[in-house]
């Protein structure tokens, strides 16, 4: 975590990007932007960036996207702003 937040360290406090911390076990990390997510499985004994990634994108009568926001909602409604924890 320690590394994903310095790496992502020059887009704090830019217009639109916000972070949050929680405390929540999860199984998968999800990134989203409009309409497009990338969820990235958790993988036991597998480096993050070797585990099976999917590219979701909001389509008319799909229900993937819809699932993994309202997980992502839920979680991020939850959490602490970055700013809050400076």
């Amino acid at each position: 975590m320690r590394n994903v937040l310095a790496l992502l360290r020059p887009l704090r406090g830019l217009d639109g990007i916000e972070f949050r911390l929680h405390e929540t076990c999860l199984y998968n990390s999800i990134f989203r932007s409009d309409d497009d997510m990338i969820v990235t499985m958790h993988v036991y004994g597998l480096a993050g960036h070797n585990a099976p990634t999917l590219h979701l994108r909001r389509v008319p009568g799909g229900d993937m996207v819809n699932l993994f926001h309202e997980t992502f909602e839920s979680i991020w409604s939850d959490a602490t702003s970055l700013e809050a924890e400076a």
